[in-house]
């Protein structure tokens, strides 16, 4: 029975702003990507997920939408867009828009409205004295509550420039079901859905408990049951336009059963299973998020990387001095990843083996989580620095010669430039292009479960039909099981032992 294509697919995330620089004026922007769009077929990726290109102020990078229907000249203009759909759909490309309901920008002409006075409702104020309504804190540090001239107090989960919407209003519902209408006829294939346990608050706005920062607990600010009657809503008309649209949320939430009430029948199609991200290089820790995520979720997700985490390089090689073994075992994670039943979201520069850059000069820094936290919080720039695709230089190929990227790119990525990767059989990326080859191959040949099998404490073997992926979590080599030949492995494997920081598929007859 055919499936669903986004049931495993293998998804690209694209930053627009750090992507790829056609115009020349620092900022990655649609028509650099559709420059790319054959190196991004030739990867083997199955679609690509676009991060916010519509009007922005930019004090979110993107993230605050001024206007919902349309491109900002940053980025191009509409007729970008429909040429772009075009391109990746000849491509194979399947094309998923971010949208972002839980907030928009304080420069959107409904909340320009509502600080004349005029239709309030529509975003969440309050009389409250001289001190805030509640407790609520700001994801980006500082209250969540700023006071108008009025006197009055609006609501803002993240920067005071991206004020919350009030779900409670039906003119808001309305707004988005047409949203997402207008996408929709312009073809895209679906939707990422940004802060998607957010929109509704609990009714009278209560303080908070402590937990409830870190989308923990019995939440009057996160993960509403309301919220699940607006997914309906969307899926209905998901399903009314042709070719298995489809969307996914960011959904943070501590266990996998709360994430599968987002993935229903009748609701989203997936939900990111950030318990994979966040995971330690362990492989108890890994084994425990498989078991949780395939018990409870019938459309399982995978993501090692993203735009507002530290990249995974970075992470699995925290505090050690082989500055390699980050890169050996991120490579190994992926391999496991791929295996796995369900689909793969990756992040852009993860196939250049690319670390999260921590030496960005102060001033350069533009997130606004560096700037709310008086500097003592680094925030997210770091793993968004522009991509390097060639030259010996800056801007390596990401923009017109002698152009400044928006973010300055560190010289040690003049090894790592697409260019100069792609005739190395060693490289990241070549290792990249042939899992992703290979895992191609396997598609439709493999059972939706997995069977574990006996290993070593520190190692993590399991078989899905013909395939068995091993994965090595310790510090000494580790017996293979039984076995025809290696497919792919994340480092070389000769003779009857996997090495430390080392994955493998096996062809098992």
């Amino acid at each position: 029975m055919k499936i669903p294509w986004w049931r495993d697919a293998v998804v690209y995330e694209i930053y627009v702003r750090s992507f790829a620089d056609a115009s020349g004026d620092g900022v990655g922007d649609l028509p650099g990507i559709r420059g790319r769009l054959p190196y991004l077929a030739d990867l083997g990726v199955d679609a690509i997920w676009l991060t916010p290109f519509y009007r922005s102020p930019m004090a979110d990078g993107g993230y605050d939408v001024a206007d919902y229907r349309d491109v900002d000249p940053l980025f191009g203009t509409l007729a970008d867009f429909d040429a772009l759909v075009a391109d990746a759909h000849t491509h194979g490309l399947r094309v998923i828009v971010d949208i972002v309901p839980n907030h928009s920008s304080s420069e959107h002409p409904w909340f320009r409205a509502a600080l004349r006075g005029e239709n309030r409702d529509r975003y969440v104020f309050r009389d409250s004295g001289d001190l805030p309504p509640n407790n609520w804190q700001s994801t980006f540090g500082g209250p969540a509550w700023t006071r108008t001239p009025d006197g009055q107090w609006y609501l803002h989960l993240f920067a005071p420039e991206q004020p919350d919407f009030n779900w409670r209003d039906p003119r808001v519902h309305a707004e988005f079901l047409d949203v997402l209408r207008f996408w929709l006829d312009r073809g895209v294939d679906g939707f990422r859905i940004d802060v998607a346990m957010g929109l509704y608050k609990a009714e009278g706005l209560p303080d908070a408990p402590a937990t409830d920062q870190a989308f923990k607990g019995e939440s009057p600010i996160w993960g509403r049951p309301e919220v699940h009657e607006v997914y309906r809503r969307w899926r209905e008309v998901l399903d009314s336009y042709p070719g298995e649209r489809m969307a996914i949320g960011e959904v943070w939430t501590d266990s996998a059963e709360d994430l599968a009430r987002y993935v229903r029948p009748d609701e989203l199609h997936q939900s990111f299973n950030f318990a994979w991200l966040e995971a330690p290089w362990s492989a108890t820790a890994f084994r425990k998020v498989i078991d949780d995520t395939l018990a409870d979720m019938t459309a399982p997700t995978w993501v090692l990387s993203n735009h507002d985490v530290v990249r995974h390089v970075t992470r699995y090689g925290e505090g050690l001095p082989n500055s390699t073994t980050g890169l050996a075992r991120a490579r190994a994670a992926l391999l496991a990843m791929l295996a796995l039943p369900g689909s793969a979201y990756l992040y852009q520069g993860e196939e250049l083996g690319l670390p999260e850059v921590r030496d960005l000069p102060a001033e350069a820094r533009q997130d606004p989580i560096f700037a709310r936290s008086g500097g003592t919080l680094p925030g997210r720039d770091g793993c968004r620095v522009p991509l390097p695709w060639s030259g010996q230089e800056q801007p390596y190929g990401f923009a017109p010669e002698g152009t400044a990227p928006w973010l300055p790119q560190p010289v040690e990525w003049t090894a790592l430039s697409a260019e100069r990767q792609a005739d190395d059989p060693g490289s990241t990326l070549s290792f990249y292009r042939q899992a992703l080859r290979a895992r191609r191959g396997l598609r439709g040949a493999l059972p939706d479960g997995l069977t574990w099998l006996e290993s070593e404490e520190d190692a993590l073997f399991f078989r899905r039909g013909a395939l068995t992926c091993v994965v090595n979590c310790g510090v000494e080599a580790v017996p293979l099981p039984p076995h025809d030949h290696v497919v792919i492995g994340s480092a070389p494997v000769e003779g009857h032992l996997l090495p430390p920081d080392t994955a493998a598929w096996l062809h098992t007859p």
